[in-house]
């Protein structure tokens, strides 16, 4: 381990501290304190004690260690999400990948893991000090710029149609508040057969963009999930679940460019009816089965049969209709 190197010190208790390392700078906790000396030069995986003999082990942190302790303004994409848009995203070796929606940089790091330096990433993000905050985190973390990395300012529908020429981009990654504003300029920088995938936070956002997708007629029927990721507590014969996991993040989805002039295939069953503010709910909007009138009569005459013995065979009482 080096001078500028961040390290992860894991505690005799588990908890997690992360340090940069800097000649003649020492870490302090209640517990005592030790130098930066007595890590520099050492192998990682090396513990070092501190005056209150409190013993710490010290790894260079994962890539999932150091999105969730660097530095954030906003929100990061958790290391589960990341991993399911690597892979469901398939982003490969030497993709052309446009991401929006930078925040903290923490997905910025999975997709340029994934491309390789021969691969090309161009991050879009609204505001100035997300992508300034985004900048710090990748660059710290790849120790200098990375090669396939560029990083616009500005909103993805006027940066996209200068930065990428039309049906040339692999892969579209969104992170944003509203995507389904956006996907006049997506569907024309993505190539035939291309992925968008898009993260967002609520089942609102969900459903108008997989709407906005079947409204637009460019893209392929859209694909939506979540994941959730539940720890395992492991001591001794004390193996169980932990009490608490890492539940609902945001909601992925996924769909690819049809090629151009080519009407997406009819499904079988035609989706739902766009909500709008005038439309009142119904069973088809979401999703219900319709419950025939002949099986209401019959779960009618059976509460009747079960009900009040007074009653007459059939009548049910006001309180159960």
């Amino acid at each position: 381990m080096r001078a500028g190197d961040r390290v992860q010190l894991t505690d005799p208790r588990g908890r997690l501290h992360t340090i940069t390392l800097a000649p003649g700078a020492t870490f302090h906790t209640h517990q005592g304190y030790f130098r930066h000396e007595d890590l520099i030069g050492a192998p990682e995986g090396s513990v070092v004690t501190s005056t209150g003999q409190i013993a710490y082990l010290a790894l260079r942190p994962l890539l999932a260690d150091y999105t969730l302790s660097m530095p954030r303004g906003a929100a990061v994409v958790y290391p589960k999400d990341a991993g399911q848009i690597v892979t469901m995203g398939d982003i490969y070796p030497g993709a052309r990948v446009v991401e929006a929606g930078v925040g903290s940089g923490a997905l910025t790091m999975s997709l340029l893991r994934a491309v390789g330096d021969r691969g090309a990433l161009h991050s879009i993000e609204r505001r100035e000090d997300f992508a300034a905050i985004a900048r710090a985190n990748v660059e710290g973390f790849f120790a200098g710029p990375h090669p396939a990395w560029r990083l616009s300012v500005g909103d993805l529908s006027d940066v996209l149609p200068t930065v990428a020429q039309p049906a040339t981009v692999d892969r579209v990654v969104l992170d944003m508040l509203a995507p389904w504003e956006n996907l006049d300029a997506v569907a024309d920088a993505l190539a035939p057969g291309g992925v968008l995938l898009a993260y967002v936070a609520t089942t609102t956002q969900l459903s108008r963009l997989a709407e906005g997708l079947r409204d637009d007629g460019r893209f392929t029927e859209p694909a939506a999930w979540e994941s959730m990721v539940r720890g395992w507590h492991l001591e001794g014969l004390a193996v169980r679940p932990e009490h608490r996991m890492i539940g609902h993040t945001g909601f992925l989805i996924t769909t690819r460019r049809m090629a151009d002039g080519v009407a997406v295939p009819v499904r079988r069953r035609r989706p739902s009816k766009g909500y709008t503010p005038e439309d009142a709910w119904s069973p088809d909007d979401l999703g219900e089965r319709a419950v025939s009138d002949k099986k209401v009569r019959k779960v009618r005459r059976d509460l009747g049969a079960q009900g009040d013995p007074g009653l007459p065979a059939g009548e049910v009482p006001e309180s159960q209709v």
